[in-house]
Parts: C-alpha cells; sequence; structure tokens
C-alpha cells in the first residue's frame, strides 16, 4: 500500500487561476486553494526539485528505470568526493559524512569515504616538472660517470696464431691474436 501512495501524484495547493479586480491588503485577503498536481520534470533547477515535494516518478514512467529513486542530478546528492566534504561539520553520519535521509548516490562505492583517496597533493604541472627533473639529474649523472669512468687497468692478452693448432684447426673459433697475425689473415699469407 506504501508502495502504491508513493507513486500516486501528490496534490499541491495552488491559486485560482481567475484574477479579482480589487486588491485588499494582504491581511484582508481571503486565500481560496484549489488542488494542483505538480509532477517532476527535468526542466527545473535543481534548487527547486529540493524544495518542492513531487512525485518522482512523473506519474506512471520512470524513464531512468530506477524504482522511484531520487536522480542525484536534481538533488543534494551531486557527485563529490565524501573525502572534499568538511570533516567538522555537523553530520548525521560523522564518518561517511553523510545527512540523515541525504539520498545515496548510484556511485556511492566510488564517491564513499573508503573508496581510494583522490590524489591532491601535486597538479599534472608540477608532477611534470619534477619527473622531468628526476630524468634530467639521472641523465646528467650517467653523463658524468662516463666521462670519467677510468680505463681498464689491463690489456687483454693476445696469443700467437690465435692458437689455431690447439683449438682444433683453421675451422675453429680462435683465441684472441696479434695485430700482425689479424693483418696477415687479412692480407691472406697464411
Amino acid at each position: 500500500m506504501r508502495s502504491l501512495l508513493r507513486l500516486a501524484p501528490r496534490a499541491h495547493l495552488a491559486r485560482p487561476a481567475t484574477n479579482t479586480t480589487r486588491t485588499l491588503p494582504i491581511a484582508q485577503q481571503q486565500r481560496t486553494f484549489m488542488f494542483q498536481s505538480n509532477p517532476a520534470d527535468d526542466r527545473k533547477k535543481a534548487q527547486e526539485a529540493e524544495e518542492a515535494s513531487e512525485d518522482l516518478a512523473g506519474g506512471n514512467e520512470d524513464p531512468n528505470m530506477n524504482g522511484n529513486y531520487p536522480d542525484p542530478t536534481l538533488t543534494s546528492a551531486l557527485p563529490v568526493k565524501r573525502q572534499f566534504r568538511d570533516p567538522y561539520a555537523d553530520w548525521w553520519d560523522p564518518q561517511e559524512r553523510r545527512n540523515y535521509g541525504e539520498a545515496v548516490h548510484e556511485d556511492n562505492d566510488v564517491l564513499g569515504v573508503f573508496s581510494p583517496e583522490a590524489y591532491t597533493h601535486f597538479s599534472t604541472g608540477w608532477g611534470g616538472v619534477l619527473m622531468g627533473s628526476f630524468i634530467a639529474t639521472v641523465g646528467a649523472l650517467c653523463g658524468i660517470v662516463y666521462n670519467y669512468y677510468p680505463d681498464r687497468a689491463s690489456v687483454p692478452r693476445t696469443y700467437p696464431g690465435g692458437l689455431e693448432a690447439e683449438l682444433g684447426g683453421p675451422e675453429a673459433p680462435r683465441a684472441a691474436m696479434t695485430e700482425a697475425d689479424m693483418r696477415a689473415i687479412i692480407e691472406g699469407d697464411k
């Protein structure tokens, strides 16, 4: 029964459409009211939708198919992460920073206090400056080390003929050869 009453259009008091010819002072005016239905629509401002008690389903149709749940764009539950709400305000639920009766947003798992915290320590530009500074510093350090790194203290050992006979003949991989042996192989003497 309760859900049927919730779906029924609510009545609001409104002034009659007929104007009187003589305007009396407010204290002497007689008020006559008639009932007028006020269904919700998307053309209203958020402030009007908050203050008015209206049928959120718009009669018998539910275009968003959300089961008569308040549209967060028309109410105070705008998508603002609760970590940005004042922690010292007088909240009904101080841990979640919510008031009693406040509609829970459909993205509550993302907007709630227990969702991952939004990173607001640095802006994107300042983060780029810091990252660029780090890369430039590491690059400069690598350049300095490259310029001042000492040569090897020893010279690689060479063998006459590259130990061709000892390692298995002309097709076998050779050991390091002297420069004279290398020139002789290149010129074709050996």
